[in-house]
């Protein structure tokens, strides 16, 4: 078993979510019943494994970021609760399609439903709920929205596949990274705050900072994991520690490692994650490697780094409980590691 380099966490009270999940509670109620229903299909596996995901928890942070940047701007409506529901089924399909093509068995501390009902299935229901998701935005009547979630969804697709090239090619530069979670997770928190301020007929420079913190969040929150695969737990990460290594993504803390790393340090890694030649203790080499380098604690600095900046676009937007509340999902998203 490998021993997971465990980053110390403070003894002062933890940042948490609380402030934004009791502003939008009756927006998420709505958003939840919609979830449910829209999930729905006379084809019974569609529901089944639909819900299997949908129920096993998440924090449901990006739709929160929709519901909470309209409420900001006093939106009216039900708009906002149609593109928040629409926000999460994006990305439950892009949950179930990563799942196969990293054929990864776990998913939020259950087994994956590719691993109960197969890849096929968990690829056709995710095309069906992206499916869902796109109706739903038409149903909002905004172009400008359906423009926004439409594009972010055609990122994510590419970004899936700029991954594929990465994978298990030790070359791969912080640059090529960065381009890979932008594209894959923050590009989707940045729509998720973006269509707020739009169905609020906000101007540009408030859509501009939405976009700006959803972006900046995303990219924190993707470091985030990345620094938790190694250096967090199964309870934290709701996958096994090491997966990101067994499958051979070569995340932030490994692109540091390699970089300051000796030649036969690469070599290690090439093994392992070019090779897919992973033996007993390997892990516990890799994780050994990234203390050595300080690979975990500085991929938790960029992390700190890009909340700073969310902060800063926080800055510009009014002043407030829901501007106060999205600062602490700042905090709280980088305090999961540090």
């Amino acid at each position: 078993m490998a021993v997971v380099a465990s980053v110390k966490k403070s003894k002062t009270p933890q940042p948490s979510i609380e402030a934004l999940v009791d502003l939008v509670s009756g927006g998420m109620e709505e958003v939840n019943k919609l979830i449910l229903s829209k999930a729905g299909s006379n084809v019974e596996l569609i529901p089944e494994i639909a819900r299997h995901l949908i129920s096993s928890g998440g924090k449901r942070l990006r739709p929160m970021l929709t519901l909470a940047f309209a409420d900001m701007f006093g939106y009216r409506g039900d708009g906002h609760v149609v593109l928040a529901a629409s926000v999460e089924f994006m990305h439950t399909a892009t949950l179930l399609h990563d799942d196969v093509v990293d054929e990864s068995d776990m998913r939020r501390g259950k087994l994956a439903a590719r691993k109960l009902w197969g890849n096929q299935a968990s690829v056709l229901v995710g095309d069906y709920l992206l499916g869902q998701s796109f109706k739903m935005m038409v149903d909002v009547g905004s172009l400008e929205a359906l423009r926004i979630l439409s594009e972010a969804s055609a990122i994510i697709a590419e970004g899936e596949v700029m991954q594929l090239g990465a994978a298990q090619n030790i070359a791969t530069t912080e640059e090529q990274y960065l381009k890979v979670i932008e594209a894959k997770t923050a590009a989707l928190f940045a729509a998720a705050a973006e269509v707020g301020p739009v169905i609020a007929d906000q101007d540009a420079s408030m859509k501009a900072a939405a976009r700006t913190y959803g972006l900046e969040l995303g990219f924190a929150f993707q470091m985030v994991d990345d620094a938790l695969d190694y250096g967090g737990s199964s309870a934290d990460l709701g996958k096994d520690v090491g997966d990101d290594f067994r499958e051979g993504k070569i995340t932030l803390p490994v692109v540091l490692s390699i970089k300051r790393g000796t030649d036969q340090e690469r070599a290690f890694w090439s093994r392992c994650l070019e090779e897919n030649d992973i033996r007993d203790g390997d892990l516990d080499q890799a994780i050994a490697l990234m203390k050595k380098y300080d690979a975990i604690s500085d991929t938790v600095q960029r992390a700190r780094d890009y909340g700073a900046n969310a902060l800063g676009a926080l800055d510009q937007l009014p002043d407030g409980p829901y501007r106060d509340a999205l600062a602490d999902a700042v905090a709280f998203c980088i305090a999961r590691v540090s």
